[in-house]
């Protein structure tokens, strides 16, 4: 869905990661990276990737990620950032998010297995689209987010 928004709107993505990320619309469709794609392999180290995008995102990019930790380090930059959910993460929201997670990390240390999330569905899809179209439309408008 990102790189079909991403070619109809002509925006271009960083895809960034610390291994390759295959990207079956671009090979199957296209035959190769569109000129507004780029892939950004980082170290196999801990938080290299984390690292990579926080230092090079900028006020008027969005990342979308499901790592907590990461986009609470961009929203604190003033990043927009959402996941794949539909959720767009705020000052508000994201330090709830964070000691919900860090709870259930603990949680985890300790042998106990937290609730999981429900399967990836439609309604999240169709959530995640929505989410994505009005952060794009903030972002893009008078060059620069509202």
């Amino acid at each position: 869905m990102i790189e079909r928004f991403a070619l109809r709107l002509k925006l271009p993505v960083m895809f960034v990661a610390n291994r390759k990320i295959p990207h079956t619309l671009r090979e199957a469709k296209i035959g190769a990276m569109p000129p507004l794609f780029t892939s950004i392999v980082t170290e196999s180290v801990p938080d290299a990737a984390d690292d990579y995008i926080v230092e090079h995102a900028g006020q008027d990019d969005m990342a979308i990620t499901r790592d907590i930790p990461l986009a609470n380090r961009l929203v604190e930059r003033g990043i927009a950032v959402l996941n794949d959910r539909g959720v767009q993460w705020t000052p508000e929201n994201i330090r709830e998010r964070l000691s919900e997670r860090n709870f259930n990390m603990a949680l985890v240390e300790m042998g106990a297995a937290p609730e999981r999330t429900g399967m990836y569905g439609k309604r999240d899809l169709n959530r995640f689209a929505n989410c994505l179209d009005k952060t794009i439309r903030q972002i893009t408008a008078d060059g620069h987010r509202g």
